[in-house]
């Protein structure tokens, strides 16, 4: 066999190993439980329980079938608003997400949707305007979740960080149309990027309104792709992001080392004195791992660089952008791969939120607690992974038989 021959027969020996893998990662993941789905059906609350209320946005199409989906996979034609309410039982272990066995739940142990309204944009308007300016010191928390996520796993995700995070905020979950499968891949990631502009609206429309003094992001796997590429636009656009930004936390961020260096650099060069701050979360035992790299034909993830090393370390130092290491924070998750929800780190994210600082002052919290990597120190993450943000997936996905509806009469529109 000739040189090339044998390369050919590597590449090929590797991509069956690494097909089979992934296979193999998706049975035992799917083994593991039955994933969530329809649990957005109204039940009550219980003595002790507390309730998170969340403004939605979202570029998924509404759901008419089967009953508490309400937002599916499938890509809506605009932009969609609703108010959730979500019971969190009393007495939980923090950190995770208690799934109901059956909709809606039992208050008293699982998650329970209390309310679910659909508002047109007026609505949202006021009720947003509502809560943030009873929230103290009118602060406001967006979440964007990753790959193969349905809408009420973002939901209850979400809820549960803002709950255990105890702070007073505003949430927003920006949710774009996932297909809530393993194997849709590609079809998210081009979902992200059509929901792009929607996220540049829903940003633009916070931080302008008066309301608000400042704007948090937090971004998980492929939502941090959506993330930097909306405020690399954004800056672009606009001459730099506003100011009301504060902090843009980035979780497991599913996105190619060079793509990003690129977006970081062009958002500096645009925002000029940065008001903005990036902190990267990453986890070297994360093993949703390889996954990512293996279906993007082997590039470096942003979360599977070792920031101590060049020209890794120098880039994120010139881009100011600060890494935590959660390595050793122990997690329930058996892939490792949502340590960014965990009771400790959403506690000490909180806290930051409420003191109006940067997650890597001096003061005790985040960075004390878990390590930040900066040029010189030890700690550095081995891979990042496509995003499972909650639950595993089940092998027969009741997402293909989903009936969705979307008129124009119901939704913000936007550019074509």
């Amino acid at each position: 066999m000739d040189r090339q021959g044998a390369i050919d027969a590597r590449r090929a020996t590797r991509g069956r190993g690494a097909v089979a893998w992934a296979l193999a990662m998706a049975m035992v993941v799917a083994g593991c439980s039955s994933r969530p789905y329809g649990d957005l059906v109204v039940g009550a609350s219980a003595p002790g329980a507390s309730t998170v209320d969340l403004l939605v946005a979202t570029t998924r199409a509404p759901v008419v079938e089967p009953a508490g989906v309400i937002f599916g996979g499938a890509r809506g034609n605009g932009l969609r608003f609703a108010d959730i309410g979500v019971s969190i039982p009393p007495g939980r272990q923090a950190g995770d997400v208690q799934w109901p066995s059956q909709a809606p739940g039992d208050p008293t142990r699982d998650f329970v949707t209390l309310h679910v309204n659909r508002m047109d944009l007026a609505e949202a308007k006021a009720t947003f305007n509502d809560r943030v300016r009873r929230t103290p010191g009118h602060r406001v928390l967006i979440f964007v979740h990753g790959y193969n996520t349905r809408f009420e796993e973002a939901v209850y995700r979400f809820a549960q960080i803002v709950h255990d995070a105890g702070v007073d905020v505003t949430p927003v979950l920006f949710t774009w149309p996932s297909g809530g499968n393993l194997f849709d891949y590609v079809y998210d990631r081009d979902s992200a990027m059509y929901s792009r502009d929607a996220f540049e609206t829903v940003l633009k429309a916070i931080s302008d309104n008066p309301n608000v003094a400042s704007v948090s992001i937090l971004a998980h796997s492929m939502g941090n792709y959506l993330t930097a590429e909306t405020l690399r636009q954004m800056a672009i656009r606009d001459h730099g992001l506003p100011t009301k930004i504060r902090e843009v936390m980035l979780a497991s961020p599913d996105i190619d080392v060079d793509v990003f260096r690129r977006q970081i650099a062009e958002i500096d060069a645009a925002n000029g004195q940065k008001s903005t701050d990036f902190t990267l979360f990453v986890s070297r035992d994360d093993k949703a791992l390889g996954l990512s790299s293996f279906l993007a034909r082997d590039t470096t993830r942003l979360g599977a660089l070792d920031p101590t090393k060049e020209p890794y370390a120098s880039m994120l130092e010139q881009a100011h952008v600060r890494v935590v290491d959660l390595t050793n924070v122990p997690s329930n998750d058996a892939t490792n791969h949502s340590k960014f929800a965990s009771s400790e780190v959403v506690t000490a994210i909180g806290a930051r939120l409420a003191q109006g600082q940067p997650l890597t002052d001096a003061k005790p919290g985040l960075v004390e607690t878990f390590g930040i990597v900066a040029k010189g120190t030890v700690g550095a993450v081995t891979n990042v992974a496509v995003d499972t943000v909650t639950a595993p997936t089940r092998l027969a996905d009741p997402t293909r038989n989903e009936k969705s509806v979307d008129t124009a009469a119901d939704t913000v529109k936007l550019a074509q």
